[in-house]
């Protein structure tokens, strides 16, 4: 049986309507492997280049590996449903916040 892990690496802030995370990445770590119970907003902040490897049965938007650069600031909606795992794939530490819609 697989086990899950969490969404990112710390979670900041918890209510009945949100919860909110960090997700923190040396250079070439990677996340547990996660899914989106929720609906979510990622904010990077820092980095410079980060993937995502979607397992077989992901429900989300994304379906195969994707990579790109970070560019801090850059606000993404993703609707929930996707199983993942975070790489960072960069030279630098990547750092986002995650703000679970509940």
């Amino acid at each position: 049986m697989r086990v899950l892990g969490n969404v990112a690496t710390r979670l900041l802030l918890e209510n009945e309507r949100v919860r909110i995370w960090e997700m923190d990445l040396a250079p070439g770590e990677q996340s547990a492997t996660h899914r989106h119970e929720h609906d979510y907003v990622l904010v990077q902040i820092d980095g410079d280049r980060i993937a995502a490897r979607f397992e077989p049965d992901t429900a989300g938007t994304y379906r195969d590996y994707v990579e790109g650069e970070v560019e801090p600031g850059k606000t993404r909606f993703i609707a929930r449903g996707g199983i993942e795992t975070a790489i960072n794939v960069g030279a630098r530490r990547y750092r986002e916040i995650l703000i679970e819609l509940k």
